[in-house]
């Protein structure tokens, strides 16, 4: 069983900046971080940030594996996520390692390989934990965080798009919709979703909501709704007007930036 005190975690990282503010909070509560990185992916920044950190390719399973065991790892975490396109890129070796749990998916969606990874560390006597863990006062707290609170017409919208994406997360497809006067301009599929907001924005032409959610059976030691400063860039790019989240479930990255950044675009951010 896991220690809810571990002196040492390893950590798998991903893009983005959740990896390293993973790597700090940890510093700051004094737990060690062994972490590894994705090639191409990884923001090389996180090194600054952990006691240990090397890159892997994608696909290098048995290498990552006795990375952690050389460095005495028994629990994990996973923070950012890794570009999906590796999935259709057929410059992307597996080692046999990745090879044989591949052959053994049902299909590949992403809680489908996720939780594949979390049962082959099991057997290597690592413990995957809540992502969020180290985390929590990053989760978004209930309420209109921005000046602006939403109007009639983004209400009805926000009411919409929380049901669709419950609904679409429910299929494990993504966790962010996009809405104008309910209508669905776009839903996050394997793009990820600052690209989904962008498609979406660029249909709706301005104004569009974007409704962000975890998914109704949410496993917490990965893929973890995450939005920061970029999210707020970019609905600002396609003149997004709105962004719900889910209170207590969400993680915001930088919030003050976030919130800032949010109040000079004239985007309303909420927590329901």
């Amino acid at each position: 069983m896991a220690s809810l005190n571990p002196k040492i975690i390893g950590l798998i990282a991903g893009n983005g900046q959740l990896p390293i503010l993973f790597g700090r909070a940890a510093r700051d509560q004094g737990v060690k971080i062994i972490a590894a990185g994705v090639t191409g992916d990884t923001s090389p920044f996180l090194y600054f940030s952990v006691d240990k950190f090397q890159y892997f390719k994608v696909g290098e399973l048995k290498k990552l594996f006795e990375y952690f065991r050389k460095n005495a790892v028994d629990q994990v975490i996973m923070a950012g996520q890794v570009n999906q396109d590796n999935l259709f890129n057929p410059a992307v070796r597996l080692d046999e390692e990745f090879q044989a749990l591949s052959d053994a998916l049902r299909d590949r969606k992403a809680d489908t390989i996720f939780t594949a990874v979390a049962d082959r560390l099991g057997r290597e006597g690592m413990t995957l934990l809540d992502s969020t863990f180290l985390l929590k006062k990053y989760l978004a707290p209930r309420g209109t965080l921005t000046k602006r609170g939403p109007t009639q017409s983004e209400l009805k919208d926000i009411e919409f798009g929380l049901t669709i994406a419950r609904l679409v997360g429910g299929i494990d497809i993504g966790q962010t919709v996009v809405v104008k006067d309910k209508a669905i301009v776009a839903i996050e599929a394997m793009e990820g979703t600052d690209r989904a907001i962008a498609r979406g924005g660029a249909i709706a032409r301005e104004g569009a909501v974007v409704v962000k959610t975890s998914k109704p059976a949410q496993d917490n030691r990965f893929d973890v709704p995450v939005i920061g400063p970029r999210t707020i860039q970019t609905m600002a790019s396609v003149k997004a007007a709105c962004l719900a989240i889910e209170a207590g479930k969400t993680l915001i990255i930088d919030r003050e930036k976030t919130v800032s950044l949010a109040n000079k675009a004239k985007i309303c951010l909420l927590a329901a």
